[in-house]
C-alpha cells in the first residue's frame, strides 16, 4: 500500500503473518467440517481452537466455567493434546486435507473494515497461544465459537466445586479431566438432561436435578432415559445455599414445596442454559439481535450464515442455540427465584467481589475501601431515573465484569437483575459490549509485535507525543512549524 500522508497509519502497517482463503476459529464438529469443506473445495484453510486451553485460564474460568473441577491432567499439555485428538477424530480428516490446524491457539481480535479501520491491510484475526501473538489475513472467515455457560449466582457458589454445564462437558468428553464424583444439576431442560445423561455414562453419580418449575422443561425422552437411571427430580425447588470446606462443595441446600433439602454432593452444575459465544464477533462490531428461542444475543446472519461484516459468517452454537421457545423468561424466572431464596450479600461478580447489593446500590466493591457521600447516596434508582439501565455504566461504577474472566461469570445475571430493577422485559435487558482482546492474554505477549519501521514516521503526530497531537488540518501549513517549535518535536 502506498503511504499517502506521512504522518498517518495510512500504509504502515505491516502485513500480516499469513494469508489464507479460509479462515475457520473453533475445531467443533461444525468448524472441523466447514474447514474440511474448505479444502475440498480447493482452498487454503487455516482451522483454529483455542483447546487445549491453558490451567491458568481454566483456573479463572475462562472460557467456561470449569469451577476447579478439573484434574492435574490438566496440568500436562501433551496428554492434554492427544487426549483432545483422540476424541476429534474429524481433525485427522482435516490434517489429511491440508488444513492447517492451530490448537491452543485462541482467536483474541476480528478486525473487518469499516468506519475507523480504513489503515488495514485487509481483513485480520489477531491470534495468540502461550508464546506470542500475530495477526492472520483472510477472505472468508466462518466463527464456530460455540457456546459458553449461562450462569446465575447463590449462597456459596464462589467456591471450587460450582461450574457449567459446557465445562463440564468438555472435561468429560475431550479432556478426560474431571475430578468429580456427585454432583447436582440445576434446570431440568435439554442441555440439564444430556448433562445427566453423560455424567452416568462417565460413572458420575448424579444426586439430583433442581428444577424452579413444577416439571421437567425437556425432551420427554431424555427425561424417561434420566429418571430410569434412578435420578430423582426435585421440582418446584430452588438452591438456597452450597455449603462446603476445605475442597469446596460438600452439600446443596434446597427449599420446595415439601421444605427444605440437604444434598450431598461434591459439584454442582449449572445446566439451566448455555448462551451463544458471540465474543469475537460482537468486538468486531457485527450486527446483533436478541433472541428467545436462539438463546439471547445472536449475530443477525442471512440465509448463508453470513453476518453484517464482508466476509465473515457465523455458524453452530455461536449463531444461535435451539432452545425452548421461552428460554429468557426462563432465565428470568431462575434468577427471580435464586434471588428470592438469598440475602443482599450474595455475589454477583466473583472476580471483583461485587455482591448484589453493591450492584443494586450502584456501589464499589468494599476491597476498594471508603465510600464517599457521592457514592453513598447513589443506587439504582437515582440512575434509573436518567433513564434505561446501562450494563456498561454499572460496570464502570461499580466493577462489576472488570475481572479476568471478563464477565462471563456475570454479565448475564447483571444483565437480568438490571432488567427486573427497571421493569424490563428479560429481551430488553442491557447488553455489555465486548472489547478486543476477547481472550486474557498477557501484556508481554501482546505487545510483542514487530512493528513495521515506517510506523515511527510522524509519530509525535499521532501518539500525541511529548505534548499533544498536532491537529490534523494544520499539517502542511505554516501553522505546522508553529507546532513542531512548541512540542519540541521532529516530523520526518
Amino acid at each position: 500500500m502506498t503511504i499517502r500522508d506521512a504522518y498517518a497509519l495510512d500504509g504502515k502497517l505491516p502485513s500480516p503473518d499469513a494469508r489464507f482463503d479460509l479462515v475457520v476459529i473453533g475445531a467443533g464438529p461444525a468448524g472441523t467440517e466447514a474447514a474440511i469443506a474448505g479444502a475440498r473445495a480447493g482452498k487454503s484453510v487455516l482451522l483454529v481452537d483455542e483447546n487445549p486451553v491453558a490451567p491458568d485460564l481454566m483456573r479463572t474460568d475462562v472460557p467456561l466455567f470449569y469451577g476447579l473441577r478439573m484434574t492435574g491432567a490438566v496440568e500436562t499439555p501433551e496428554r492434554m493434546l492427544e487426549t483432545l485428538l483422540s476424541t476429534n477424530p474429524l481433525l485427522e480428516t482435516a490434517f489429511e486435507l491440508g488444513v492447517e490446524v492451530l490448537l491452543g491457539t485462541s482467536a483474541w481480535g476480528l478486525y473487518a473494515p469499516q468506519p475507523g479501520l480504513a489503515t488495514l491491510p485487509g481483513q485480520l484475526v489477531g491470534l495468540a497461544d502461550a508464546t506470542r501473538s500475530w495477526l492472520i489475513g483472510f477472505d472468508e472467515l466462518v466463527v464456530a465459537a460455540g457456546a459458553r455457560d449461562f450462569v446465575l449466582g447463590f449462597p456459596g457458589w464462589d467456591q471450587p466445586g460450582v461450574m457449567g454445564a459446557m465445562a463440564l462437558k468438555m472435561l468429560l468428553e475431550r479432556y478426560e479431566a474431571f475430578a468429580g464424583r456427585r454432583i447436582v444439576i440445576l434446570g431440568s431442560g435439554d442441555l440439564a438432561l444430556r448433562t445427566a445423561l453423560a455424567a452416568l455414562r462417565h460413572g458420575i453419580e448424579v444426586a439430583g436435578l433442581i428444577e424452579v418449575r413444577a416439571c421437567v422443561q425437556g425432551n420427554a425422552a431424555l427425561a424417561a432415559q434420566v429418571a430410569a437411571a434412578g435420578v430423582p427430580l426435585f421440582a418446584g425447588s430452588v438452591v438456597t445455599r452450597a455449603d462446603g470446606g476445605a475442597d469446596g462443595v460438600k452439600q446443596v441446600v434446597i427449599t420446595g414445596l415439601s421444605g427444605e433439602t440437604s444434598i450431598a454432593c461434591d459439584t454442582v452444575c449449572l445446566a439451566i442454559a448455555a448462551v451463544p459465544a458471540i465474543e469475537l464477533l460482537a468486538a468486531a462490531g457485527a450486527r446483533l439481535a436478541v433472541s428467545a428461542t436462539r438463546g439471547g444475543h445472536v449475530p443477525m446472519i442471512d440465509a448463508a450464515g453470513l453476518t453484517s461484516l464482508a466476509g465473515v459468517s457465523a455458524i453452530g452454537d455461536c449463531a444461535g442455540i435451539v432452545s425452548a421457545p421461552d428460554s429468557l423468561a426462563y432465565h428470568a424466572e431462575w434468577l427471580a427465584a435464586l434471588a428470592r431464596g438469598s440475602t443482599g450479600d450474595t455475589i454477583v461478580c466473583q472476580c471483583e467481589s461485587v455482591s448484589r447489593a453493591d450492584l443494586l446500590g450502584v456501589q464499589p466493591p468494599a476491597y476498594l475501601g471508603a465510600r464517599s457521600e457521592c457514592m453513598a447516596a447513589r443506587n439504582i434508582d437515582t440512575l434509573l431515573a436518567d433513564g434505561p439501565p446501562d450494563q456498561d455504566q454499572i460496570k464502570r461504577l461499580t466493577r462489576a465484569g472488570m475481572g479476568l474472566c471478563q464477565g462471563r461469570r456475570c454479565r448475564d445475571q447483571v444483565s437480568l437483575l438490571l432488567a427486573a430493577e427497571a421493569g424490563l422485559a428479560p429481551d430488553a435487558a442491557p447488553f455489555t459490549g465486548y472489547r478486543a482482546p476477547v481472550r486474557p492474554i498477557p501484556l508481554g505477549i501482546l505487545a510483542d509485535w514487530a512493528e513495521a519501521p515506517g510506523m515511527s514516521d510522524g509519530w509525535d503526530v499521532w501518539f500525541g507525543v511529548p505534548a499533544q497531537w498536532t491537529p490534523y488540518r494544520d499539517i502542511g501549513t505554516e501553522r505546522e512549524a508553529m507546532h513542531i517549535a512548541i512540542l519540541g518535536g521532529g516530523h520526518i
